[in-house]
């Protein structure tokens, strides 16, 4: 059964660490005014209705990491804590068509979206906002949604000015204008913000893009261009890593082959029977020809870091990912917690081996020693495992 409060699966009630939030519920919903000055970080585009969408400029009276998921990866800030800060942050929303660019405060969203940091803002409410957060699997929390009635920058808005050359382009495809300011140092957070917005591409292409599609968007963007890069290097050794960040920990096996990828998601928690539920997409050496079916966002999250690491040591390699999710991973807050989770994976120190059968066994052992999951099925329905092994040794796994 869902959480009653958060709607998460992986815990109930009694465990829900929106009950920090909870317990902060009437301070939070003390600081809740009408009409506030305040500082907006980020925009949230929604989905549903589209092509007609709601656009969201989220912000908050007094900011203070709101919107910083590289700092509380790297702080290590609890996820209660984590989920407290987001419960603040006001969605002031308006209803616009995806080419809506000269909508009513259109102009105020498209500012947050470009800017370093947060903008100061003037916003004024349809209602005072109540206290209530909205989860989404892939995208941050956030808190109470409103009806925007005004808005307004207040002082000069500070925009990099690579930002500002990608989105002045009219000849720049908006897959370019990614690529290129990654390139230069932006990350994937800042990237889904600009993109969400629409400020790339050829200007009679440019829409706005749901938060929840952006975030897919721009991590496949990225991934695709370093895979294309990364099938001109030599096939890399038999390499495992092993670790993760908040309750989402990682097993990554590199084989001695050219590149295809597999991700196995699955949530294994304490005193978990025999039978685990697992959720899994592939892509041969070719690429795949459509979205991701089961693991979605975190699919596309978990192979930027693997290219990262990839691209890093200039080889290319035949890639399973076995993504462990546990209770400690308490509420959901975003494929930001995928690509760290990744990343902290691939920084530990590897393991080798002589042989790609070492390397299957080192994981089956790992797996039942830290999890008491057995992956024997798992492989034995992998895709990867299949062509690197052929159907007739597939039994031996």
């Amino acid at each position: 059964m869902a959480c009653i409060f958060c709607k998460s699966k992986f815990h109930d009630h009694r465990s829900c660490p929106v009950s920090y939030s909870l317990q902060k519920k009437e301070e939070i919903k003390a600081s809740f005014k009408q009409d506030y000055f305040g500082q907006a970080p980020n925009v949230f585009i929604g989905r549903h209705g589209y092509p007609r969408i709601r656009v969201g400029i989220l912000g908050t009276e007094r900011y203070d990491k709101h919107d910083e998921p590289k700092v509380w990866s790297a702080e290590g800030t609890p996820i209660p804590e984590i989920v407290g800060l987001r419960s603040s942050l006001v969605n002031s929303f308006f209803q616009t068509s995806i080419k809506g660019f000269n909508e009513r405060f259109a102009d105020v969203a498209k500012e947050v979206s470009m800017a370093k940091r947060p903008v100061d803002v003037e916003i004024g409410l349809d209602k005072r906002p109540q206290f209530r957060l909205t989860f989404n699997t892939d995208v941050q929390p956030h808190g109470p949604n409103v009806g925007l009635k005004a808005a307004k920058v207040i002082g000069d808005v500070k925009v990099d000015t690579r930002v500002e050359k990608a989105v002045s382009a009219t000849d720049l495809l908006a897959g370019d204008a990614v690529t290129s300011l990654a390139r230069k140092g932006l990350d994937e957070h800042f990237l889904t913000k600009a993109f969400s917005m629409g400020n790339f591409g050829i200007p009679i292409e440019r829409r706005l893009v749901p938060t929840r599609w952006s975030i897919t968007a721009v991590d496949d963007i990225l991934g695709k261009q370093r895979i294309d890069e990364i099938k001109r290097y030599a096939e890399s050794d038999c390499i495992a890593y092993f670790g993760g960040h908040y309750g989402n920990w990682y097993l990554v096996l590199f084989f001695d082959s050219v590149w295809q990828y597999e991700l196995f998601e699955q949530y294994v928690p304490t005193g978990h029977g025999p039978d685990v539920a697992f959720e899994t997409d592939y892509e041969p050496y070719g690429g795949r020809k459509d979205y991701v079916h089961e693991t979605a966002g975190g699919y596309y999250a978990t192979r930027i870091g693997i290219l990262e690491n990839l691209q890093q040591r200039k080889r290319q390699s035949s890639v399973l990912a076995i993504r462990i999710i546990t209770e400690e991973y308490s509420a959901p807050l975003g494929v930001w917690v995928v690509r760290e989770a990744v990343r902290k994976a691939l920084s530990s120190e590897p393991l080798r081996f002589a042989d790609r059968e070492l390397m299957l066994s080192y994981a089956k052992q790992l797996m039942k020693m830290k999890f008491s999951y057995d992956i024997t099925g798992l492989l034995k329905q992998s895709n990867l495992v299949k062509s690197l092994w052929g159907q007739k040794r597939l039994g031996e796994y």
